[in-house]
């Protein structure tokens, strides 16, 4: 069985956006399919319309089979498509780790109901969890992923959540929680273990029940464990065979990740949910500034708030705060700038021959007018 943790070591190479410099290189745009009524800007500034058909430009490629970007806000909207492994703007596809921020959401309505605060530790909320001798860990750290805990090598994809969390924790040794960012599936894992412990019922349930039902998500869900399936029409995930250069569909597959990476959605869905969250419409005033709130403790290039928001700061001050994620055959990522004049929203097929980073990095160029150094083209 796959190592949960050799996929959580390709996010970070995605994550590293966040310290582009330079310029935008742009190349020869071939013909990319955009949605009716998407072109029309709004606000001072408006989208760059050819910056973000460049973005997808040459899809399909070896290393990309396709791609697509939804753009939302003040300044404009926009959405387009290339590529054949993506049959339209609102297919399904595997959201990866942007599921970390429906399960940070649901444990920041659960601390506004006052049933956990984020300076609760697990010891308290899930005794016996942690093995004796832990340092105390708190929901705050987890959310923040400042909590120190092994990464997860040791789990495999046929363990349920709690096995995974335990054999994660067999194996080497945690560090001291509060100190320094360690970028972590195990602490949404361990996320989606407290919330099923707190409110007594299931951690997909309670993501429909407060999120998706409220929101008409109606093509977002967590899928069962034992449910591979995806939903049509979706982005088609193919992966090179190792050694052959064969393309193997994907698609259909394991929904191991669970609160931490195992939801399907699509860019419409997840455009109105970043919308609605940004907004206030999820969270009261107290929670709503967690959800932005950086810990102390924050260090290295990629950072995450109490709400589990990835914080990005491009080199001419633009600031956008959101998620990225990856799963095999799926890449994809929602950010947007806080005052929601920008949201983007990207889904790329990425054959794992080789990292996907510069595809990701002209999309934000293009998403926030932002630049980007000629040696990620």
């Amino acid at each position: 069985m796959a190592n949960l943790g050799e996929y959580k070591r390709r996010w970070r190479t995605v994550a590293a956006a966040g310290a582009v410099a330079a310029v935008l290189v742009v190349g020869t745009v071939p013909a990319v399919a955009a949605d009716p009524g998407h072109g029309v800007a709004r606000g001072d500034r408006g989208l760059d319309k050819e910056a973000l058909r460049a973005a997808l430009a040459g899809l399909p490629d070896e290393n990309v089979t396709g791609g697509l970007i939804r753009m939302s806000g003040t300044d404009g909207r926009w959405s387009g498509t290339a590529g054949p492994s993506v049959p339209s703007a609102g297919a399904h596809f595997r959201i990866g780790s942007v599921t970390k921020i429906f399960t940070s959401t649901v444990l920041l309505q659960l601390a506004a109901e006052g049933r956990l605060t984020l300076d609760d530790t697990v010891q308290e909320l899930m005794p016996g969890l942690l093995p004796p001798g832990y340092f105390p860990v708190t929901v705050g750290q987890l959310l923040s992923h400042t909590s120190g805990l092994q990464i997860m090598t040791c789990a495999t994809e046929d363990m349920s959540p709690r096995e995974a969390v335990d054999a994660s924790l067999a194996c080497g040794e945690p560090t001291e929680p509060g100190k320094a960012t360690r970028y972590n599936g195990i602490n949404y894992f361990i996320a989606g273990l407290i919330i099923e412990q707190v409110t007594g019922h299931a951690y997909g349930s309670e993501v429909r029940t407060r999120i998706l039902t409220p929101l008409r998500l109606r093509d977002t869900y967590v899928p069962a464990l034992d449910d591979w399936s995806i939903p049509a029409p979706h982005t088609r995930g193919l992966v090179a065979v190792p050694g052959s250069g064969e393309l193997k569909d994907v698609s259909v597959q394991n929904p191991y990740g669970w609160a931490e990476g195992g939801m399907i959605s699509n860019a419409p869905d997840l455009a109105r949910f970043f919308t609605a969250l940004y907004r206030g419409r999820l969270l009261p005033p107290a929670q709503q500034k967690d959800l932005f709130r950086m810990p102390a403790a924050a260090s290295g290039e990629t950072q995450f708030s109490y709400g589990g928001l990835q914080r990005t700061e491009f080199p001419d001050g633009t600031v956008v705060w959101g998620k990225s994620g990856h799963v095999p055959g799926y890449t994809s990522g929602a950010f947007a700038t806080r005052d929601l004049r920008r949201l983007l929203v990207y889904s790329l097929n990425p054959t794992d021959r080789t990292p996907e980073l510069p595809y990701v990095l002209r999309i934000a160029g293009a998403a926030f007018d932002v630049p980007i150094p000629a040696t990620a083209g």
